[in-house]
C-alpha cells in the first residue's frame, strides 16, 4: 500500500492506495491564507496541522503504507533553519510582490528575513515527517532556478539553495515523533515527490511519449511526455524531468472555470449546461481569462478576457465561455505541435471540469479527438503511484501507473466541423490584438486545414 499527500492552495488531501490502484482510505483538511493586494501568504504550521488531519483520515481503516510521496503548488517557497523548521511565512506561487517565479520569491524572503534555507511547500512537510531537513526534488526546484538538463542551479552562488535529487528517489523515513502526530509507522519510506501538475499527470496515466493530460479546474494546464526536452524560445512551455528519465513538457493558461464563476457567481452549472446544448456554436466567441494576463499558449501580461459578439441569453453566454475554454485548449495543442512535440497520442482529461459530462463531451468535440477519463485523476493518487515506483514496485513509472491508474470511460467526438469557424475567428482575433505571434497563428490555420 502506498500514500500520496497533495498540498493545494485551499486544502490538503491524502490518499492510501493498494498496489492495484484501489483507494483504501482518504482524508482532507482545509487551508486558509492571507491576501492583501499582491501579497499571498500561508502559515507553514497550518500545513502541518492539515497534513496530520488528512493523513489520519486516510488511515482510519487501519491500513499502513510502505512508502509515501508529497506534491505541492509549484513556486511556493519559505525559509527554514538547519532542521527544516519554518523561519518565515510561505510566499505562495501567485504572490505578486516579486518577479522570477519561485526564485524571485525566495530572494524576497532572504532580503526581508536574512539567512535561511530556501524550502518548497512539500519540503517543509517531508522535513516534519522525517524530523530533519531532506533533499528537495528537481520538479519543485525548477522554478527556483534548477536546470534539470544540467542537474544544477543556474545561479549556484545563490545563498540557501537546497540539495536536489530526481523525483522518485528515496530520501528518508518517517520519524517516531511524526508517527505520534500522524499515525504513520516510523520507518515508512519517504520518496521525493513532484509539483501538483506533474502529480496529476501521473494520476492520469499519461506517461508514454506523445500522450498528454489536460487538467481543467480554475485554470487550464496541459502536460505531456517527450523523449527529449521541448525547446521553446518564448518560454511559454517548460519541461520537468520525468522520474524515469524522459521529459514532461507543459504549460498553464489562465483560462478556465474561474472565468465561469466570475461571470456567474451564483449559477447552477448543471442547469446552465443543459441550456447551453441549444447554443452550439454560441452566438459570441469568448476568450475566458480568469485574471489579467496570459501564460499559455502565448505570453501576454496585459491580456484581458473578451467576447466577440453579444450573447442573446445567459445560456448563450455560458455556452460561449465553455466553448472558449475548449477553443483555447485546442490552440494550446496546436502550439505544442508548432514546437515539434508529438501531440497525437492518447489524451486524458482530469480536474474538476470532468464532473460535467456535457463540458467533457464538448471539449472532445472541439478538439476532434477521443479522450480518456481516469477514475481518479487527483494529484494525491499520482504521488501514491510515485511512492510505489520509488519503493521499487516496478522498474518503470509507466508500469506502476498502468497497474494503479484505472480508466473510467473514453469520450469520442461525433466528428462535426461546426466549431472550426469559431476557432479560426478566435485565432485571428488573438493575432490581431498582438498577443498570438503570427507564425503560431499561421501554424494553427495550416493544421486546421490538414484536419478538415
Amino acid at each position: 500500500m502506498w500514500m500520496g499527500i497533495d498540498l493545494g492552495t485551499q486544502s490538503v488531501r491524502a490518499v492510501l492506495a493498494a498496489d492495484d490502484g484501489e483507494i483504501l482510505g482518504s482524508g482532507s483538511a482545509p487551508l486558509t491564507g492571507r491576501r492583501e493586494g499582491p501579497l499571498h501568504e500561508q502559515l507553514p504550521a497550518d500545513w502541518w496541522t492539515a497534513v496530520t488531519a488528512a493523513v489520519r483520515g486516510a488511515l482510519r481503516g487501519g491500513h499502513r503504507p510502505r512508502a509515501l510521496a508529497v506534491c505541492s503548488t509549484s513556486g511556493t517557497v519559505l525559509l527554514t533553519d538547519d532542521r527544516g523548521r519554518a523561519l518565515t511565512p510561505a510566499v505562495m506561487y501567485d504572490d505578486g510582490r516579486a518577479p522570477g517565479r519561485g526564485l524571485g520569491r525566495a530572494r524576497l524572503l532572504l532580503d526581508a528575513h536574512g539567512p535561511g534555507h530556501i524550502t518548497h511547500q512539500a519540503d517543509l512537510i517531508t522535513a516534519r515527517l522525517a524530523g530533519r531537513r531532506l533533499p528537495t526534488d528537481s520538479s519543485h526546484a525548477l522554478k527556483t532556478g534548477y536546470d534539470p538538463e544540467r542537474e544544477a542551479f543556474d545561479d549556484p552562488g545563490q545563498p540557501g539553495l537546497p540539495e536536489v535529487v530526481r523525483p522518485g528517489v528515496r530520501i528518508g523515513e518517517v520519524s517516531r515523533e511524526a508517527e505520534a502526530a500522524t499515525g504513520l509507522a516510523a520507518g515508512t519510506a519517504i520518496v521525493a515527490g513532484m509539483t501538483d501538475g506533474c502529480a496529476a499527470q501521473i494520476a492520469s496515466g499519461s506517461l508514454a511519449v506523445g500522450s498528454w493530460n489536460s487538467v481543467l479546474g480554475t485554470t487550464l494546464v496541459l502536460k505531456g511526455v517527450t523523449a527529449e526536452p521541448l525547446r521553446d524560445p518564448a518560454g511559454v512551455v517548460y519541461s520537468h524531468r520525468s522520474p524515469d528519465g524522459g521529459w514532461l513538457p507543459g504549460g498553464a493558461s489562465n483560462v478556465g472555470g474561474g472565468a465561469l464563476r466570475a461571470a456567474f457567481p451564483d449559477a447552477d452549472p448543471a442547469a446552465l449546461d443543459a441550456l447551453a446544448r441549444a447554443h452550439e456554436p454560441a452566438g459570441a466567441i469568448a476568450y475566458p481569462l480568469g485574471a489579467r494576463g496570459e501564460r499559455f499558449p502565448f505570453r501576454a501580461p496585459d491580456a484581458t478576457a473578451f467576447l466577440l459578439g453579444t450573447p442573446v441569453s445567459d445560456a448563450d453566454h455560458w455556452a460561449a465561455l465553455l466553448q472558449g475554454v475548449a477553443l483555447t485548449e485546442r490552440l494550446c495543442l496546436d502550439y505544442l505541435d508548432f514546437l515539434g512535440a508529438p501531440v497525437d497520442g492518447p489524451l486524458a482529461f482530469t480536474g474538476g471540469a470532468v464532473r460535467s459530462d456535457y463540458w467533457t463531451r464538448l471539449r472532445a468535440e472541439i478538439l476532434g479527438r477521443p479522450v480518456r477519463i481516469p477514475v481518479s485523476g487527483e494529484p494525491a493518487l499520482g504521488m501514491a503511484v510515485l511512492a510505489a515506483y520509488g519503493a521499487g514496485a516496478a522498474p518503470a513509472l509507466a508500469g506502476v501507473a498502468e497497474r494503479m491508474v484505472r480508466l473510467s470511460r473514453t469520450v469520442r467526438p461525433a466528428g462535426s466541423q461546426r466549431f472550426t469557424g469559431p476557432y479560426l475567428t478566435l485565432v485571428g482575433e488573438l493575432e490581431r490584438r498582438g498577443w498570438l505571434p503570427p507564425e503560431v497563428a499561421s501554424h494553427a490555420y495550416t493544421r486546421t486545414e490538414r484536419q478538415r
